[in-house]
């Protein structure tokens, strides 16, 4: 098929009448679009509240534990007595 029969055929598909829509196809598209958008905001604010949550038990464990003191060296014994 070369380039003039191509676009012929593609004019021809482009030119037919669509299928008839079914009349109460917009009020499902709507209904199921709605429910889609609260599922996603729900899941987004689930999402932001274990965001935060995990953000407030890293900050608790982190000024209970105090990971950036350094442990007492086990090494050598104190110095005592001088």
């Amino acid at each position: 098929m070369n380039r003039p029969e191509r676009e012929a055929a593609a004019r021809r598909i482009m030119e037919r009448v669509p299928p008839p829509v079914p009349p109460d196809l917009y009020p499902e598209v709507v209904r199921r679009g709605s429910r889609e958008l609260r599922r996603r905001t729900a899941a987004r604010r689930l999402l932001w509240l274990v965001l935060c949550a995990a953000a407030v038990a890293f900050a608790v464990w982190a000024v209970t534990a105090r990971p950036w003191v350094e442990p007492p060296s086990r090494t050598t014994p104190p110095l005592t007595g001088w």
